[in-house]
């Protein structure tokens, strides 16, 4: 599963969340640091509200969290999301040892991207493609 802190690098990056049945995301700064939330069409819904998007919790009783602004969630893609976001660019994903690789390829340039989870190597390469969106000369 991807961590908080790849997920916040994300976000900082320029990825945008459509909130989808099945997303996992965490309410940071909440308390709830340790807590992963899915997106249900029973109990955990979004709503849009004319003061913005929100993220309604229906029907829970252990603690009191009504709903959250769509920003204070932070989206929690899954590898397929993930991979799904690199597009075109991705090329494959390997494991070798302990480690994943992750090659992608931009403008006619391989790359590879490591980490010790899958999720944690397609969001650095996400991040990196996402930079370039941002900034094609660099």
């Amino acid at each position: 599963m991807l961590g908080v802190e790849a997920a916040r690098q994300l976000k900082a990056a320029g990825l945008t969340w459509k909130p989808a049945p099945g997303d996992r995301f965490a309410v940071p700064d909440r308390d709830l640091d340790d807590e992963l939330f899915v997106l249900s069409n029973m109990t955990i819904q979004v709503h849009d509200r004319p003061e913005g998007r929100i993220i309604g919790f229906n029907g829970t009783t252990e603690w009191a969290l009504d709903d959250v602004d769509l920003e204070e969630a932070l989206w929690l893609p899954r590898e397929d999301q993930l991979r799904e976001l690199l597009g075109g660019t991705f090329r494959h994903l390997r494991r070798e040892g302990g480690d994943y690789f992750v090659r992608m390829e931009l403008l006619a340039v391989e790359e590879e991207f490591v980490a010790s989870s899958p999720e944690e190597a397609y969001a650095k390469a996400l991040i990196h493609l996402l930079a370039a969106a941002i900034h094609p000369s660099e």
